[in-house]
């Protein structure tokens, strides 16, 4: 197999955005990557009923959320770079295995301690985003490279909003088990898929892994991940929240200061203070804080009571339909994103991103007490969101070696995951600091709080965006040219 840069030297007649020499590899990755996406939020709606069936407190079952997250910010880095070095296809068939061990042992699960382990196992499964950009990055024609990790970006964002639908039929018809029974179904047919139409990347990092680098990176992860999801509930101004905060600053100091003196570091760090880079994973960062915000409390506001005064009182289901728009607009700006990125460069669709963001927020913030008002605000979002993400990705993937793109976009990956973190405990405390007099139910002015503290952080996205290398029209074509590959690249093994 050749490199990128020779592999596909003719362009596709009728330039189809997934051109049929292609079409089943793709098919096949973005199933993998559905597959996990979905898992991500199939477990939300679930989490009262575990807390019911288990005895567990709100601190306890928590951690079916919490292990998954820790896990999957660890996997995505390491195994993005092992799969750089070792073969992207054998990396990502090797995580996808684990995460569907993970899934089956949640199906069987039959106690809230293994639930949580089989929830850390499943996290395995956050490598496959990307593995997958680096697989097409290797062997899909350049031209149509923004647009398939535009639509790959988008299942991100689609399976979030469809997780938070399906559960409640399945619950409501069969157990809580029957998520993870179905969620295996999906991530066995992605692997099958994978093991079939995906042919191994050509592009390679060889090198040894970077086992001192690798513990020191997930020490400094979970040693910050684990506060910002667990700081509600032990106090923010707690000592071990405290404690962990000082931990991931240390740690992450000696990291660098030792990938600095390896000469094969898991990470490098030269490569993360490319100004395209940095920008990316700023934004990156700034972009998960505010938009989870409309991720976790849209579906708890509409479930609010309307006797309060505000709130709709849906159903899990129904609440889980608030986001069907948002989903269904990923899905077409995603591939915009990488289209517009192609011909004018994906600043500018990273920097539309954010303020089309701002608007979204604002529709929230102004009109929460009108369920049309919702549905657009959601739907306004998903265009904002879809265009961020696929920018980002493809972003990164420009600035970068083919043989760097793992890591690269794992690292990425992470800041978005750390930003999420961070918003989605910040915008909880934010509702929870405030209650109707005489209940336990939110106020709505927490909510309105929330909605205006995403628009800001946004607003504060696209000017980090705007701040990044190259005018709006040139950052693709300037950073493929810089990150082109040399035709001497590493063979297959």
């Amino acid at each position: 197999m050749t490199n990128a840069k020779t592999s596909h030297a003719a362009p596709v007649a009728g330039n189809p955005a997934v051109p049929p020499g292609v079409a089943a590899p793709f098919t096949a990755l973005l199933v993998a990557v559905l597959s996990f996406s979905l898992m991500q939020t199939m477990v939300v709606p679930v989490l009262p009923d575990l807390q019911w069936e288990f005895g567990a407190s709100t601190t306890g079952v928590s951690w079916v959320l919490s292990s998954f997250l820790i896990t999957a910010s660890v996997a995505t880095a390491l195994l993005g770079r092992v799969g750089d070095m070792f073969g992207k296809r054998r990396v990502l068939i090797g995580c996808l295995s684990m995460f569907a061990a993970g899934t089956l042992l949640c199906a069987v699960s039959n106690s809230l301690g293994l639930l949580i382990a089989a929830r850390a196992v499943q996290g395995v499964g956050s490598a496959a985003f990307p593995l997958a950009f680096g697989i097409i990055r290797d062997q899909f024609p350049p031209e149509r490279v923004p647009v398939a990790i535009g639509l790959i970006s988008s299942t991100f964002g689609i399976g979030f909003g469809i997780g938070l639908v399906l559960p409640g039929p399945i619950v409501d018809a069969l157990s809580w088990h029957w998520v993870f029974w179905l969620g295996l179904a999906v991530i066995v047919l992605g692997i099958l898929a994978v093991a079939v139409f995906v042919k191994e990347s050509a592009n390679r990092s060889p090198g040894r892994v970077d086992w001192a680098g690798g513990v020191l990176l997930s020490g400094a992860v979970v040693a910050l991940l684990l506060p910002i999801s667990q700081g509600a509930s032990w106090g923010w101004g707690s000592p071990a929240v405290i404690g962990l905060f000082v931990a991931a600053v240390v740690l992450g100091a000696v990291f660098v200061a030792v990938e600095r003196r390896v000469d094969e570091p898991l990470i490098d760090i030269e490569l993360l203070r490319r100004p395209a880079v940095a920008t990316s994973h700023v934004a990156a960062l700034i972009i998960g804080f505010g938009m989870y915000g409309a991720f976790t409390l849209v579906p708890l506001l509409a479930q609010t009571p309307p006797e309060v005064g505000f709130g709709f009182g849906s159903s899990v289901t129904e609440a889980g339909l608030f986001m069907l728009p948002m989903a269904v607009t990923m899905l077409v700006a995603s591939p915009l994103s990488g289209r517009i990125g192609a011909a004018v460069g994906f600043k500018l669709p990273l920097v539309l991103s954010c303020l089309i963001g701002v608007v979204g927020f604002a529709i929230y913030a102004a009109g929460h007490d009108r369920e049309r008002a919702m549905y657009v605000g959601s739907g306004v979002l998903g265009i904002g969101v879809g265009l961020a993400y696929a920018a980002l990705a493809n972003l990164v993937v420009a600035a970068v070696d083919p043989r760097q793109t793992g890591e690269a976009t794992g690292i990425n990956t992470i800041m978005r995951t750390i930003g999420s973190s961070l918003g989605a405990q910040i915008a909880a405390s934010i509702v929870a600091s405030e209650t109707v007099p005489g209940t336990r139910i939110p106020a709505e002015s927490g909510y309105t709080t929330t909605f205006v503290m995403s628009a800001i952080a946004l607003g504060a996205a696209a000017l980090a965006a705007l701040a990044g290398p190259g005018s709006l029209r040139r950052t693709a074509t300037s950073a493929t040219s810089a990150a082109a590959p040399e035709p001497t690249s590493s063979p297959a093994r």
